[in-house]
């Protein structure tokens, strides 16, 4: 293949998992996405408006729940844990640029997020981060920097601002609402 051709069918499932993310119905949804090889568990809610680039390489596992207009960028590998709640607007990113580089080349690394992590509204998860268990990420918060287990952060960049009850055992699968 040729780079015009990777370009036209990356546009292609672009525009897919866009559409795919405007659709009614969780279950519609998470279908969908897996037909592209997306890897989500049980009990999970997607709602509408989410966008993932590259779908294959998303792991998201049980009862976990991803908020509106989230930005899932997979393209080098984004695993979310079970029971994770990522509020409305959060932006994770796996790939950036480099703006050392003369060519402005694509540099980025995986991002992990371990089990009951709650990710705020509109933060931002920079490529390479991993989050700890039952970690809690203020809202509007830049992470830059692994998020140790059991901690709040909050800021630009992210700093620790307390710690978090060890003791989780909420299931949000019971939590999603179907239609939205």
């Amino acid at each position: 293949m040729t780079k015009q051709s990777d370009k036209i069918i990356g546009a292609c499932y672009y525009i897919l998992c866009r559409f795919i993310g405007k659709l009614p119905f969780h279950t519609i949804r998470i279908l969908l996405l897996r037909v592209l090889k997306a890897n989500i568990g049980k009990g999970s809610g997607l709602y509408r408006g989410f966008e993932v680039r590259r779908p294959s390489q998303l792991v998201i596992g049980n009862s976990t729940v991803i908020g509106h207009n989230a930005l899932l960028d997979a393209r080098m590998g984004l695993t979310i844990g079970n029971n994770v709640n990522l509020s409305n607007e959060v932006m994770i990113w796996t790939l950036h640029h480099d703006y050392n580089d003369a060519g402005f080349a694509s540099v980025g690394s995986p991002v992990v997020i371990h089990d009951y992590v709650w990710l705020c509204s509109r933060t931002i998860i920079l490529p390479g981060v991993t989050i700890g268990e039952g970690a809690v990420v203020a809202a509007g918060a830049v992470v830059a920097k692994d998020v140790l287990p059991y901690t709040v952060v909050g800021g630009v960049p992210a700093k620790k601002i307390a710690d978090r009850n060890r003791n989780l055992t909420y299931n949000l699968a019971d939590a999603i609402l179907p239609i939205i």
